[in-house]
């Protein structure tokens, strides 16, 4: 069966996605990584997260790497780095200076990230839409149609808790909501974001392409066994409530 590879945000860790890329290739001889954005800032190896997604799959394998509202923030430094600085260091971007070779941002000299890397990021896709599924960073408004989404909504809109997800038909998996002991499963949508950078557990969600719905199965990568607990117990009462 074809299957789609879904992986929540990294922030810097690169040590997690090398982890995960290892275990999927393990799991299957290819298929479909859809990567669900927040690449930079926080985490502490922003620049090799963005030379290995750049560098792209090996044979067998598609990759697509979608934007998160952190990948926007460092286009937005670029074009105007004096407004946008404070914002960006607020969030995590000296995490991403320092992993370019910055221990400290001086506003009199030029901000290190290559112009490739800025090229790569601005023309990433904010979605993929496949048979059953939307893939996004944060959320989709299911009363207007795909084509019509707004930027804010994509990248930085949060589901309130009874939200059940879902566009029409189909089913939305983002990240962008922080959930140490995630993943999180709800009706129409599955939210892969388990704060990774600083939880040190990044879950792999696993689609059948020709099957609707939910994961099939998670592929999980860091050392919390607690917290590997919790997010099977979550997952196993989610599927009760949902076959009762």
């Amino acid at each position: 069966m074809p299957l789609t590879f879904a992986i929540g945000d990294l922030h810097g860790r690169f040590d997690l996605l090398e982890a995960a890329l290892a275990a999927i290739e393990a799991r299957a001889p290819g298929g479909t990584i859809v990567f669900l954005g927040d690449y930079v800032d926080r985490g502490p190896q922003s620049r090799e997260v963005i030379e290995c997604l750049m560098a792209g799959p090996s044979a067998g394998w598609q990759w697509i790497c979608l934007m998160g509202n952190h990948e926007a923030m460092l286009v937005e430094l670029m074009k105007f780095p004096e407004n946008r600085m404070s914002r960006f260091l607020a969030n995590g971007g000296r995490a991403t200076l320092a992993s370019y070779g910055a221990a400290a941002w001086d506003p009199d000299a030029p901000l290190p990230i290559p112009a490739a890397h800025i090229a790569w990021l601005s023309a990433l896709p904010l979605m993929h839409v496949d048979l059953h599924r939307v893939y996004v960073h944060a959320a989709v408004d299911r009363w207007r149609p795909l084509h019509r989404q707004r930027e804010q909504t994509l990248l930085w809109d949060l589901y309130p808790d009874d939200d059940e997800g879902g566009h029409g038909d189909f089913h939305v998996v983002h990240g962008h909501q922080q959930v140490p002991v995630g993943p999180v499963l709800k009706k129409y949508r599955t939210n892969l974001d388990t704060f990774a950078w600083q939880s040190g557990r990044l879950v792999v969600g696993v689609f059948n392409d020709q099957r609707p719905g939910w994961p099939v199965e998670f592929i999980e990568v860091g050392q919390d066994p607690r917290s590997r607990f919790c997010c099977v117990l979550g997952a196993l009462i989610v599927v009760r409530i949902f076959l009762t």
